[in-house]
């Protein structure tokens, strides 16, 4: 049979628009936990369990060798956009340009404003959390908090809860990279949360050959033109390695 390894590297490397789009997944190498894995944060709260802890300290987390491998495909010209589910900051941390790239549940490591959209550092507007808390849209503003330096809007956390709204940018740039893209790599993603799991379905529609690199199964399993399931870590650096040749 033809190695997955090689075909994959094969489309990344003949494509005019490739789509990447990153689940939980693709930081497990960096010691963060997935949800819907074995040892999940969803699986276990199903199960009466509490969360499963980082494996490491979080001020020692890093972007990983996967984080990396789609660095690599940007420095190269072959990345055309990269969409996310993550809110932990690791791509724009791994050196993906914030042009390229959709957070369409936001970034734990940033702050926007209610009336302007900007969106900074938590250290670029003094944003303390053991003094303000986590600045969710639900929680009470507190007394000291930094305002908006652009426009002195009320400043919250970019990370979308449940019942939030999703960011409108994000979803736009997903959706139309989605719409003109020619292979679409799903990477360590369930495809279960939505709207986000519909994206795959939008790649199809356009006629894009859609790659699923990930352990657990999908949806989209019997849909997809290409199935992986070795470790993100291992398989992705060696698809971009033959895609750039």
């Amino acid at each position: 049979m033809t190695d997955p390894i090689a075909t994959a590297a094969r489309w990344l490397s003949a494509s005019h628009h490739l789509v990447c789009f990153t689940g939980a997944g693709i930081s497990t190498d960096s010691g963060l936990p997935d949800f819907r894995g074995p040892d999940g944060v969803w699986t276990r709260r199903d199960a009466g369990l509490p969360p499963p802890r980082a494996r490491v300290p979080s001020d020692q987390i890093r972007p990983n060798a996967g984080h990396l491998a789609l660095v690599r495909l940007q420095d190269a010209g072959r990345l055309g956009f990269l969409i996310s589910q993550n809110v932990d900051g690791l791509h724009l941390a791994s050196g993906i340009h914030s042009g390229r790239l959709a957070e369409l549940h936001g970034n734990s490591r940033q702050m926007k404003c209610l009336a302007c959209d900007a969106r900074f550092a938590l250290e670029d507007v003094g944003w303390d959390r053991r003094r303000f808390g986590r600045g969710y849209r639900t929680q009470r503003a507190r007394e000291g908090q930094p305002d908006c330096p652009t426009c002195g809007g009320r400043l919250i956390s970019s990370v979308v809860n449940f019942g939030d709204p999703m960011p409108e940018r994000e979803v736009e740039l997903a959706w139309a990279h989605t719409q003109r893209c020619d292979v679409f790599l799903v990477i360590g993603s369930s495809l279960v949360v939505s709207p986000a799991n519909d994206l795959p379905q939008v790649a199809l529609s356009v006629g894009a050959r859609l790659i699923i690199l990930n352990r657990g199964e999908t949806p989209y399993d019997d849909r997809a033109h290409l199935r992986i399931s070795d470790g993100i870590g291992q398989a992705l650096p060696a698809i971009v390695a033959g895609a750039l040749g």
